[in-house]
C-alpha cells in the first residue's frame, strides 16, 4: 500500500474527502512551486498533483497551457521536476502525483522514468494521452515498483471502459467531470452523482473528480458525492493573481468546505 492509498484509507475511516490541489511544476520557479506544496501542505491538502510542462497539452485549457508555457520558458523539464520531488522529499511525506503527457515519459524512457521517480519519493503518475489499452508495459513497471498508475473517466465513459480503467487504475480514479479541458465550466447537476454511483458498482476503488472545479461551492457539492476533488485552474489562477495571504485563504476555505 503506497501513501495515496494510505490516505484514502485513512480518510474513509474518518468519513473525510481528499482535498487534492494541482499546480504547475516550474510556474514561476521550482523554488516557488516548492514553496507553494508546503503550503498545500500546510493548509490540509491530502495529495498533491504536479504538473510536467510540455509544448502540447492536450487535456489542458487556456490557465493551465499558460502556467505550462511559463515554466517552458524557465527551462523546466521533466527531469527536473523529478529533482524537485526528491528535494521535496527532505520536507514532507505529502503523497504526490506527477501529471504528465506520454511523449516526456517516452523519451526520457519508461523503465528509467519509473524508476527514477521511484527512487525521488512520487507516489503516482497521471498520464492523459496514455489509455490503459497502451499501458500494459507502464502499468507493469509501476507496479513493480509501488507507484501508482491513476488513469481518466469520462461522462462517456461506457459500463465496459469503467471495468477496463478501475482495473487498470491504482490509487484512485479519475473522474473528468465534464466533456472538455481543464478550466471549462462545471455543470451542477446530478449527473456527477450518477456517474459515480455507476462506477462504484463496478469498482470499490476511490474516485476523485476533477476539471472545471473551480468555487468553494462546486468544491463543496462534488466533495459530497465522490472520494476527493481535484482543483487545477483555479488555483493555478489564484496562486498567480493574489498575494500569499490570499492564495492560503482560499486554500483554507476549499479544505474547509472539502473536509
Amino acid at each position: 500500500m503506497n501513501r495515496i492509498e494510505k490516505v484514502f484509507k485513512k480518510l474513509k475511516a474518518q468519513n473525510e474527502k481528499a482535498f487534492i490541489p494541482y499546480i504547475m511544476a516550474g510556474d514561476p520557479s521550482l523554488d516557488k512551486t516548492k514553496e507553494i506544496v508546503l503550503m498545500f501542505e500546510e493548509c490540509g491538502a491530502d495529495i498533491v498533483e504536479l504538473g510536467v510542462p510540455f509544448t502540447d497539452p492536450l487535456a489542458d485549457g487556456p490557465t493551465i497551457q499558460r502556467a505550462a508555457e511559463r515554466a517552458l520558458k524557465n527551462g523546466v523539464t521533466l527531469k527536473k521536476v523529478i529533482a524537485l520531488v526528491k528535494d521535496l522529499r527532505q520536507k514532507t511525506k505529502i503523497p504526490l502525483v506527477l501529471m504528465t503527457y506520454y511523449n516526456p515519459v517516452f523519451k526520457y524512457g519508461e523503465e528509467r522514468f519509473i524508476a527514477d521517480a521511484k527512487d525521488a519519493g512520487v507516489d503516482g503518475v497521471i498520464i492523459p494521452d496514455l489509455p490503459p489499452d497502451e499501458a500494459g508495459k507502464f502499468t507493469r513497471l509501476a507496479k513493480n515498483a509501488a507507484l501508482a498508475s491513476i488513469f481518466l473517466l469520462a461522462p462517456t465513459s461506457t459500463d465496459e471502459r469503467i471495468k477496463k480503467v478501475a482495473s487498470a487504475s491504482t490509487g484512485f480514479i479519475y473522474y473528468v467531470s465534464i466533456t472538455g479541458i481543464t478550466g471549462a465550466q462545471l455543470l451542477l447537476d446530478d449527473s456527477i452523482e450518477k456517474s459515480i454511483k455507476g462506477i462504484r458498482k463496478i469498482s470499490d476503488k476511490p474516485v476523485a473528480v476533477g476539471f472545471g472545479i473551480s468555487t468553494p461551492d462546486e468544491a463543496k457539492a462534488v466533495a459530497g458525492v465522490s472520494d476527493g476533488v481535484i482543483i487545477g485552474s483555479a488555483i493555478v489562477k489564484k496562486a498567480q493573481a493574489s498575494s500569499d495571504k490570499e492564495f492560503r485563504g482560499f486554500l483554507l476555505t476549499l479544505r474547509e468546505v472539502i473536509k
